[in-house]
């Protein structure tokens, strides 16, 4: 039923689109016309005012054909990370290359194809289906910024599957939740040969606090890194103040509040360490630490409607779905928190957001088998 010269030259058309976050004009109104094509209600919500892009998230709704009434949502995202620019795809040996020095953009744009081969199948086969709702967010890659910012009361649908992860016959019911945390330290400046006893090094004091922090891989649930560190103005001057950016992640809230407070305890404690009397008073280094949450953990369980529902179609199209846990956020983190029963789907992308990304045609062809048969399941499966 897949028409796979139709679902190549769709992945193809997408990925020549440029489409960093924020900038998505022109992808958006390229699927404006090919979903309202498909017989969709395309509409966006004002997403781009909040976050000063050039376009809000992206809702098509498609009218159900059976007497089937609960929506199912699919989530897929529309930007890519740099370097992008003008890529050119590739097909060789039945696999998707970039040609040139930017990633391929099949994140996310595999997913897209194959959404809309996969609802292209279901029109020209006449399956019956219920009402059927996508979103294509923007700015997943900076933070799932338009997933945070989307206008929800424009979805009826309470369950759903985004589209967004490398490997094949793969879905994630679990996913970390993350604290991104900046700290500031001010020590006091004075020159490094002259006097340095004068000073107290912002310098020494974060390395000192990092040196004595859990880092990497904790424990099964829980990472954490320290990924930038900014500071120092000349050799010859002990720094007067750093900027560390760093993060936490884990499954489980406790554990990403535990390690979050162990990581800000460090910082206190080195700061301790480094005080210093000069002129006959003491000195201790300013630890200024601003902690947000980036976003939640997700737990689907494995007998929900939606996990069952992926098992049902991925049994009869032959497929042997697995489960794995997630390490990193997606915007199904974000709409599980807003009460919509999400799930993750791989796409069969893999090596994403490197120069060597690639997708193979014929894995795009088996995630669309897929989907096709979860929407064909859905008006038979309980899904309240």
């Amino acid at each position: 039923m897949i028409n796979q010269q139709r679902l190549s030259e769709e992945f193809v058309r997408l990925a020549v689109i440029n489409s960093p976050p924020l900038k998505e004009g022109a992808i958006a109104r390229y699927l404006t016309e090919r979903l309202e094509k498909l017989g969709a209600e395309v509409r966006f919500d004002d997403a781009a005012e909040a976050t000063g892009g050039e376009v809000g998230n992206l809702v098509a709704k498609l009218a159900g054909t059976s007497e089937a009434t609960e929506p199912l949502l699919f989530s897929v995202h529309m930007d890519t990370v740099e370097p992008g620019g003008q890529v050119e795809p590739v097909l060789r040996d039945g696999i998707f290359y970039s040609a040139g020095d930017t990633v391929l953009g099949a994140d996310d744009k595999a997913g897209i194809a194959e959404l809309i081969e996969a609802l292209e199948v279901v029109r020209e086969q006449n399956i019956l289906h219920g009402p059927i709702e996508v979103v294509v967010t923007i700015a997943e890659e900076i933070g799932l910024v338009g997933a945070k910012h989307f206008d929800y009361s424009m979805l009826e649908a309470r369950l759903g599957y985004a589209l967004d992860t490398e490997g094949l016959d793969m879905m994630v019911l679990q996913a970390p939740g993350a604290n991104h945390l900046q700290i500031e330290i001010a020590g006091l400046a004075a020159h490094a040969g002259m006097a340095p006893e004068q000073g107290v090094s912002a310098i020494q004091t974060a390395a000192l606090a990092i040196s004595q922090m859990r880092l990497g891989r904790i424990d099964h649930e829980t990472t954490a890194n320290i990924g930038r560190i900014e500071g120092g103005v000349a050799r010859n001057i002990v720094p007067q103040s750093v900027s560390i950016v760093g993060e936490a992640r884990s499954h489980d809230p406790q554990k990403l509040q535990d390690q979050t407070d162990h990581m800000l305890t460090c910082f206190e404690d080195a700061a301790d360490q480094m005080t210093r009397k000069i002129n006959g008073k003491f000195v201790r280094p300013r630890i200024n630490a601003c902690v947000h949450s980036d976003f939640p953990s997700m737990a689907v369980a494995e007998d929900s409607s939606v996990v069952q529902l992926a098992r049902t179609a991925a049994t009869m199209v032959g497929h042997d779905l697995k489960v794995r846990l997630g390490g990193g956020g997606s915007d199904a983190n974000i709409f599980n928190a807003h009460g919509i029963e999400m799930i993750i789907l791989a796409t069969g992308m893999t090596r994403v957001h490197t120069h060597d990304e690639f997708v193979a045609l014929a894995d795009m062809v088996h995630v669309t088998e897929l989907l096709i048969e979860i929407i064909r399941q859905a008006p038979g499966t309980n899904l309240t």
